[in-house]
C-alpha cells in the first residue's frame, strides 16, 4: 500500500521539509514543494506515529511534537492520500490525564466505520476534547452536511479518546462546496461555537483522509469544586461521623450545581493509641489502609435487629452532638464491625472478590495487619518496644499468626474490614464519574514515625530527624510537624517505587490529587530530633557553606560563639525577667566573656522539654519556653552529614546574638544570609526535584496539584508549569508581593484557586474576624459601596 502525504505547511525559501517516518530509528524522507506552502511526498514505509520537520542549512529549523500525526485504524488494502497540517504545539498533558478521560470529556466510544475507499473521504480530527453534552459537526451548504442548519449537519463519531471521525461519500463534495466545523450543544440543540476563519473549500479532490486541524474549537477548561473533609458529612445514614457513602449525597449537589471536582481531606489509618489525637488526618500509619471510621455502617446492615437498633440510637446521640466525638465514634465502629464479622465473616472470607482483593494488596496489607495487632497487644505504637519484632520479619510473622487461632482470627478481621472500605470508596468513585463529577485525594508529605512504612522499610527514612516548615507570618518559630524526612538517594536505588505504589494505590480511588508541600520534592525543612523549635532546622538537600566559603563575604567565623547558643548578660535578663535567678541558678553557665551558655546537661531542646514535661504539675512552663528560645540562639546550623559546614540559622538577623554583632559583621552576614536563601539553591534544588517528580507524575493517569505555599524558590513554579502540575493559588495568601488580596487576573491557568485552605477559617467566619480587613475585601474585591456587614449572607458568598 502506498501513501502519499499532502502538509499545508508555510515556510521560507531555502527550507526543506521531512517526515520522521519512524519515531525510533529518525528515519526522515524528503518531501517535495509543488505550491508556496504545500508539500507532498509518496512512501509505503510509514510509522503508525509521525511528525514532519523543517530543516534549513543543513539542520533543523523547526520540529513538531514527536507523534503528532497518526494513520487512522482502517482496514484498507488501497493506496492512501491524507491531508495535513502542521502543528506547533502538543497536546497539553492534562489533557491525557483521568479526570478528562472518565468525566469532563468522557464520550461514548463507538466502533470505527467502514470506509469505503475510494468512494468516500474519511473527514478525521484528533486532539480535541469535548464535554459529554457536546457535539462536533460539519455543516455546509448542501443538503448533505446540513445546508448550514445544524440540526441537520451530520455528527462526527468519536473512534478514541480526542479522535472524531467522519465518513462521506465523494460525490458530494463539488468545486462550490462551502463548510466548517463547530461544536453544536446536545442541552441547548444550538451551535455553542463555530471554528475559526473562513469557510474551508474542498482542495486535492482525490484526497482519502482529510485531516482538519480543529483547535480554534478548543475551548479552556475550567471547573468549579468544593474542598470538604469525609468526617464532616454528617446525615441522617451516619454514626456520629461522615463516612464513604455519604460522599454519594455530596456527588448528586455538586452535579447539581454544576460542580465538578470534590476534594478531601487524606483517610488513610491513623490510628496510634485510640484516643483523640489519632483523629489528625495527615499521620497515618499506613499509605495504604483506608481509615476505618469512614466505613459506612448502614450498606452492611446486622441481622441482629436488636443490636442494629441499640447502634442506631447510640449513633443518633453521636449524631446531635455539636462536634465530633472521636474516642467515641471509633468505640461504635469498632463494636458494629465485630458483631458484622461474626455474621457475614465466612461468607464474605470465601467469595471470589475477597480473595482477588486479597491477592492485588498483600504487599501492604500483611505488614499492616500485623503492625494493628502488635500495636493493641503491646499497648503502643513504638515498634521499637515491641519485644518480639521491633525488627518486621514477614516469616516469623506468618509462623507466629499460624501458631495462635485467636491472632488469625484477627488477621481476618482487619482484611475484611479494608476489603470493605475498599469496596465502598471504589463504589463512590464509580457513582462519581457516572455523574460527571470526580474525586481528589490528597498525599500528605510525611508519614508517622512510628508508622508501619517506617517499621517495614527503615531504610528510607532519616528516623533521627523531623520535617516541618520554616518561619511564616502565622508561625514564627516555624513549624515541627514530627514526620522523619525521606532518604532521597536509597529511595532512588529502586527507581523510588514506595512512592510510585503509593500514587498508584491513590489512583484506586481518585482522578486527581493534592500533593501536600510539593516543595519537599525540591527540598524539605529538616529539624534534628533533639530539636523542639522548627528555628534549629534546614532545607535537605542544601549546600551548606564551609569556613572559607563564609569568611569570603568579609564575615569573622568562630564555631564556638557562633553554632552553641549563648548571650550576653542583659538580654539574658530581658529574656528570663522573673525566672532570671532560677535560669542562671540551675540550666546556665557563665563564660569567660561574661555570656551565658547551657550547661551540658540542658544542651538540647529535647532535654530541657523532658525535664519540664517530667514536672509534678505546678512547674514553671514559662520558664521552658524561655529556656527553648535561649537554645535558639545561634547564627549557623552544623550540616549532620558535612560536619565541616553550615547552614545560616534562618531567620538570624530577628536573634539577640545578631543584634550583638558589630556594625561590620551584620551587613557581612546579610549578604551571605541573602545569598543562601535566595540564590545559591535555585539550580540545585531544580535538579533535585526533577530526579523525582516526572517519574512519581508518570506512575498513574491523576491530574497533580501542588500546595506551593510559604517560602516559595524561584525555580518552583518552573518546574510545575513544566510538568503541567496545578499550583495552589489562595485569595487572602497573595503570592503577588505588597497586596492584601491575590489579584485573581493574575492567577495562572494551570491552577486550584480558592478563598482559603483546610488550615484557614472559611470564608464566612474569617469575616468576622477582622473588621478592617474585612472592609477592604468589600470594598476593593467585591466592589461594594458603603460599610461591610457584620455577617457574610449567602448572596454575598455567591
Amino acid at each position: 500500500m502506498k501513501i502519499h502525504l499532502i502538509l499545508y505547511c508555510p515556510t521560507q525559501w531555502g527550507q526543506t521539509v521531512f517526515v520522521c517516518a519512524s519515531e525510533n530509528s529518525g528515519e526522515l524522507l524528503p518531501l517535495a514543494c509543488i505550491a508556496p506552502g504545500i508539500w507532498v511526498v509518496e512512501t509505503e514505509t510509514l510509522n503508525r506515529k509521525y511528525s514532519y520537520q523543517i530543516w534549513e542549512n543543513g539542520q533543523i529549523f523547526s520540529r513538531e511534537p514527536a507523534g503528532s500525526h497518526s494513520l487512522p485504524g482502517m482496514d484498507s488494502s488501497n493506496d492512501l492520500t491524507i491531508l495535513d497540517f502542521w502543528k506547533d504545539t502538543a497536546v497539553p498533558s492534562y489533557f491525557e490525564t483521568e479526570p478528562f478521560r472518565h468525566s469532563f470529556f468522557r464520550q461514548e466510544i463507538r466502533p470505527m466505520p467502514r470506509v469505503e475507499l475510494p468512494d468516500t473521504i474519511l473527514f478525521r480530527v484528533e486532539s480535541l476534547f469535548l464535554e459529554p453534552f457536546q457535539e462536533l459537526i460539519l455543516c455546509g451548504n448542501k443538503d448533505l452536511i446540513g445546508d448550514w442548519k445544524a440540526d441537520a449537519a451530520p455528527r462526527f463519531i468519536a473512534v478514541a479518546y480526542g479522535e472524531w471521525w467522519l465518513p462521506l461519500p465523494r460525490q458530494s463534495f463539488s468545486e462550490d462546496v462551502e463548510y466548517k466545523l463547530a461544536v453544536y450543544d446536545k442541552s441547548t440543540n444550538e451551535i455553542a461555537f463555530w471554528e475559526a476563519g473562513a469557510n474551508r473549500r474542498p482542495e486535492f479532490a482525490d484526497a482519502s483522509i482529510v485531516n482538519l486541524d480543529a483547535s480554534s474549537l478548543q475551548a479552556p477548561f475550567k471547573a468549579s469544586g468544593v474542598a470538604i473533609p469525609v468526617f464532616s458529612l454528617r446525615s441522617e445514614e451516619s454514626y456520629g461521623v461522615g463516612d464513604f457513602p455519604s460522599l454519594k449525597k455530596m456527588v448528586d449537589w455538586a452535579a447539581l450545581t454544576g460542580q465538578k471536582i470534590i476534594q478531601i481531606l487524606p483517610i488513610n489509618d491513623t490510628t496510634n493509641n485510640h484516643t483523640w489525637r489519632d483523629s489528625y488526618p495527615y499521620n497515618a500509619v499506613s499509605i495504604y489502609a483506608l481509615h476505618p471510621v469512614y466505613l459506612g455502617l448502614d450498606e452492611f446492615p446486622l441481622k441482629d435487629e436488636a443490636k442494629k437498633q441499640e447502634y442506631r440510637r447510640r449513633g443518633d446521640l453521636l449524631d446531635a452532638l455539636p462536634e465530633m466525638d472521636y474516642e467515641q465514634v471509633m468505640a461504635l465502629k469498632r463494636n458494629y464491625i465485630d458483631d458484622l464479622f461474626s455474621e457475614i465473616a465466612d461468607r464474605v472470607l470465601a467469595s471470589e472478590e475477597f480473595r482477588a482483593f486479597v491477592e492485588k494488596n498483600q504487599e501492604w496489607l500483611f505488614p499492616y495487619t500485623c503492625y494493628c495487632i502488635l500495636r493493641d497487644l503491646n499497648g503502643c505504637a513504638d515498634f521499637r518496644n515491641w519485644p518480639d519484632f521491633s525488627i518486621y520479619n514477614a516469616s516469623k510473622l506468618e509462623n507466629w499468626i499460624e501458631k495462635e487461632n485467636q491472632i488469625e482470627r484477627e488477621k481476618d478481621k482487619i482484611y475484611f474490614t479494608q476489603y470493605l472500605l475498599d469496596k465502598q470508596l471504589s463504589d463512590v468513585r464509580d457513582y462519581a464519574r457516572s455523574h460527571g463529577v470526580i474525586l481528589k485525594g490528597d498525599i500528605p508529605i510525611g508519614v508517622n514515625p512510628f508508622s508501619v512504612d517506617a517499621w517495614t522499610d527503615p531504610q528510607l527514612f532519616n528516623l533521627d530527624t523531623q520535617t516541618g516548615a520554616p518561619p511564616d507570618d502565622f508561625a514564627v518559630l516555624g513549624q515541627n510537624w514530627g514526620f522523619p524526612t525521606y532518604n532521597w538517594a536509597e529511595m532512588a536505588k529502586d527507581g523510588y517505587a514506595w512512592w510510585k505504589k503509593r500514587f498508584s494505590k491513590m489512583a484506586d480511588y481518585f482522578d486527581a490529587y493534592r500533593i501536600d508541600h510539593i516543595l519537599g520534592f525540591f527540598r524539605i525543612w529538616e529539624i534534628p530530633r533533639s530539636a523542639v523549635h522548627a528555628l534549629l532546622g534546614h532545607f535537605s538537600p542544601a549546600l551548606p557553606f564551609s569556613k572559607e566559603e563564609i569568611e569570603a563575604y568579609g564575615f569573622r567565623f568562630d564555631e564556638e560563639s557562633l553554632t552553641f547558643p549563648s548571650m550576653r548578660e542583659e538580654d539574658a535578663k530581658t529574656l528570663f525577667g522573673s525566672n532570671y535567678q532560677e535560669a542562671i541558678g540551675t540550666f546556665l553557665q557563665k563564660r569567660e566573656d561574661g555570656t551565658f551558655c547551657l550547661q551540658k546537661e540542658w544542651a538540647t531542646q529535647a532535654r530541657i522539654q523532658a525535664c519540664f514535661s517530667d514536672e509534678k504539675p505546678g512547674g514553671n512552663p514559662s520558664l521552658m519556653e524561655q529556656l527553648l528560645l535561649f537554645s535558639d540562639e545561634v547564627l549557623f546550623i552544623r550540616d549532620k552529614r558535612q560536619p565541616d559546614r553550615f547552614h545560616p540559622r534562618i531567620s538570624a538577623y530577628l536573634s539577640k546574638c545578631f543584634s550583638a554583632l558589630d556594625e561590620h559583621q551584620q551587613p557581612a552576614f546579610a549578604r551571605l544570609y541573602e545569598d543562601f536563601y535566595y540564590h545559591r539553591h535555585n539550580e540545585f534544588w531544580k535538579v533535585e526535584s526533577m530526579k523525582k517528580l516526572p517519574e512519581l507524575l508518570h506512575a498513574t493517569g491523576m491530574l497533580a496539584c501542588g500546595e506551593d505555599l510559604g517560602m516559595i524558590p524561584a525555580c518552583v513554579p518552573e518546574v510545575m508549569k513544566e510538568l503541567d502540575i496545578l499550583s495552589l493559588e489562595i485569595e487572602r495568601m497573595p503570592k503577588s508581593p505588597n497586596v492584601a488580596f491575590e489579584p485573581l487576573h493574575k492567577i495562572p491557568f494551570l491552577s486550584v484557586c480558592t478563598t482559603s485552605t483546610h488550615d484557614m477559617s472559611p470564608i464566612r467566619l474569617w469575616w468576622t474576624e477582622d473588621a478592617e480587613l474585612t472592609q477592604r475585601y468589600f470594598n476593593e474585591v467585591l466592589w461594594k459601596q458603603g460599610n461591610a456587614p457584620a455577617e457574610c449572607s449567602v448572596e454575598l458568598c455567591e
